[in-house]
């Protein structure tokens, strides 16, 4: 469904069967499934009958539990809905970011989401040269002169971390917490300042280890360095492992939850999206996750461009913690209702976080 009119958000998944071979692999063209066939569910995106949403993940795979995961997700939770098509491609290496999308474009898909801060250039540049297709850069900060057809969904991933690290400081018996990072970008910037002063408002004995990956390609997919800093940081009496970089924080949370004293003495906090549906491994130690809610966030956008009421600029999706699951019982009472305060605070604006954006 091809439409001309001004864009702001954007949002969905996939590509064309026929243009894999070029920088990434693909997933299946999938129709809208449920409430009736549509004849699009396969047919030319250039149709203004058929809706069709391309996504382009960040290097990593759409199945990484975390940030490519939640937001293909997304995208899959409305497609009923709004009768798209939708499909996939998996990044290999961030020089094919350009390379990807336009197997989207050439396919004439009416909405691209690219995932990740780092597809920020790749993603504005794409948007200029095909103006008549919606783009959402998930968690790409759309700077003036913005680009009409192109938005951001962003998050206030320093709230997430604050709460997460507001609870560790709470619970912490050693005073030594820990936060195992991706690439320093914006988003783990936030991540590791949220966290750090969260922990230190609620404890101020608190000592954070913090660690970022080195500028790489594989920087959010380096499962072992990921586990090999959390070893170090739990050998040096680390409590608590915040993992925040897809699938390199894996790792450490996984190198926490083999750890002796797991769910017990040690435990994990997972990233981005409620990390106990998706990381079984982590079970023994996850006691909650600094959750964006991203699914929402790409759910509520793409129903403004079906709906043509999208508006330009930045959108905030909205972000906090997750349950306690399996750990309920083991969280105090009073922490509990302290951390839920801060939870509120935050979400009214009442209770800053500290962190300055560069």
């Amino acid at each position: 469904m091809r439409s001309h009119v001004k864009l702001s958000a954007v949002v969905a998944a996939g590509l064309v069967a026929a243009l894999a071979g070029c920088g990434g692999s693909t997933g299946p063209s999938t129709g809208s499934g449920g409430g009736g066939t549509n004849s699009a569910a396969s047919g030319d995106c250039s149709s203004a009958e058929v809706f069709c949403v391309g996504l382009v993940t960040d290097v990593g795979k759409v199945d990484d539990k975390g940030f490519n995961q939640a937001a293909w997700e997304g995208v899959e939770q409305v497609k009923g809905e709004l009768g798209a098509q939708t499909k996939f491609v998996e990044t290999t290496d961030p020089k094919d970011y350009a390379k990807n999308i336009k197997q989207f474009t050439d396919a004439k898909y009416d909405v691209i989401v690219t995932v990740g801060f780092l597809m920020g250039d790749a993603t504005r540049a794409a948007g200029k040269q095909y103006p008549n297709t919606k783009f959402i850069g998930f968690d790409q900060f759309q700077a003036d002169p913005v680009v009409p057809n192109v938005t951001g969904l962003i998050f206030h991933e320093d709230q997430a971390g604050y709460a997460a690290g507001y609870l560790a400081g709470l619970m912490t018996k050693s005073n030594k917490i820990g936060v195992v990072l991706g690439q320093e970008i914006p988003p783990t910037q936030a991540y590791a300042a949220g966290y750090e002063n969260g922990a230190k408002a609620a404890n101020p004995s608190v000592t954070v280890s913090k660690v970022y990956h080195p500028a790489s390609n594989t920087a959010f997919n380096d499962p072992v360095w990921g586990a090999g800093e959390a070893k170090k940081m739990l050998a040096q009496g680390a409590d608590f492992i915040f993992g925040a970089g897809g699938n390199t924080g894996n790792g450490a949370l996984q190198e926490a939850a083999k750890t002796a004293g797991a769910g017990d003495k040690i435990f994990c906090i997972g990233v981005d999206l409620d990390q106990w549906d998706t990381l079984p491994a982590a079970h023994p130690c996850l006691i909650t996750s600094a959750e964006k809610h991203e699914k929402d966030g790409i759910g509520e956008l793409l129903k403004a461009i079906k709906g043509n009421t999208i508006k330009p600029g930045n959108f905030f999706g909205t972000a906090g913690i997750s349950p306690f699951h399996d750990f309920d019982s083991k969280v105090p009472a009073d922490v509990k209702t302290k951390v839920a305060d801060i939870v509120k605070k935050l979400a009214d604006g009442s209770q800053a976080t500290g962190y300055k954006a560069g």
